[in-house]
């Protein structure tokens, strides 16, 4: 399938080079007596960086042979993360490496959208809250309270985060997965 840079939003996918691409940013750009041109931004959907491009208004960009499937994360063997597809129950590993940071903030048994580009799995897209047991950190103390200090947590995926002082050892928390930030406490031990 074919489009045009006026057929561009946020979000869109394009192919360009052969690589996918989102576009970040776009602006329309109307020259004098000249034709018109879209200013882009767009990111790698593989290696994450992103690049300035300018399109002549009735270029034609292909869209990417892409797709996001719903998938569960499964375990990992510490090298390879495991999902499966929820429909055909299908298995798929992505590399560690290749997932980042957001392995600290998935739990097993988590749905996921994996992100797959001519079959193959390019990223996974978190849902943007998780809740997390917090597995170890600094016994909180009588009377702190929720506008107090931070102090450093670790998550049961492994992950670390900052936690309000009042929060224990076997608390659940809500981590939002886009900065992983501490939102609130889910279950206390108490």
């Amino acid at each position: 399938m074919v489009l045009t840079p006026n057929q561009f939003k946020k979000g869109k996918k394009v192919e360009i080079e052969g690589e996918p691409y989102s576009v970040v940013e776009y602006l329309h750009v109307k020259m004098g007596r000249g034709g018109a041109n879209v200013r882009t931004k767009l990111k790698s959907l593989l290696s994450g960086n992103v690049i300035e491009r300018t399109f002549k208004s009735d270029e034609k960009i292909k869209q990417p042979d892409f797709e996001e499937k719903s998938m569960q994360y499964l375990y990992n063997d510490g090298e390879n993360y495991y999902f499966m597809d929820n429909e055909s129950f299908e298995q798929i590993a992505i590399s560690a490496e290749d997932l980042g940071d957001i392995v600290n903030y998935m739990p097993e048994n988590l749905s996921v959208e994996v992100q797959l580009f001519n079959q193959n799995p390019v990223g996974v897209e978190l849902p943007n809250f998780v809740e997390l047991e917090i597995v170890e950190t600094e016994p909180g103390i009588k009377g702190d309270t929720v506008t107090g200090g931070t102090k450093p947590a670790k998550l049961s995926t492994g992950g670390s985060i900052s936690v309000p002082l009042f929060i224990s050892e076997g608390d659940v928390v809500k981590v939002d997965t886009r900065d992983g930030s501490y939102i609130e406490r889910v279950k206390t031990t108490k």
